[in-house]
C-alpha cells in the first residue's frame, strides 16, 4: 500500500474547514508583520514611534513586536533617554551591511 504524501493535511483541510475571520485574521497579521519589518529596514524604532508611523494601536505593535523578537526576526536595541522604551532593529544573523 503506498502512502499518500499529504493526505493528512489534506483530510483535515476537507474536514475542518477553517473561517473566513480566522484566515482574513491571518492575512492581517502576516500585512502587518511585514509593515513593521519595513519601517525597521530604515531605522531603530520603539514601540511609540511605530504604533505612530504605522497608524496601529501600541498595544498590537507590541504583540507583533513580540512575536517578530521570538522567531529571531528582530532584537532589541538601545533604550532611550527617559529609560522608558526599547529601540527596535531588524536582527543582523551575522550579516553585514556593508
Amino acid at each position: 500500500m503506498e502512502i499518500e504524501k499529504g493526505k493528512t493535511a489534506k483530510y483535515l483541510k476537507e474536514k475542518r474547514p477553517v473561517s473566513k475571520e480566522v484566515t482574513e485574521q491571518l492575512k492581517y497579521f502576516i500585512k502587518t508583520k511585514k509593515r513593521i519589518l519595513n519601517a525597521l529596514k530604515e531605522e531603530d524604532k520603539s514601540v511609540p514611534q511605530l504604533a505612530q508611523e504605522l497608524n496601529i494601536p501600541a498595544d498590537e505593535v507590541m504583540f507583533q513586536l513580540m512575536s517578530l523578537l521570538k522567531y529571531g526576526l528582530i532584537e532589541t536595541g538601545e533604550i532611550d533617554d527617559m529609560d522608558e522604551y526599547f529601540q527596535y532593529k531588524i536582527k543582523n544573523n551575522g550579516q553585514d551591511k556593508s
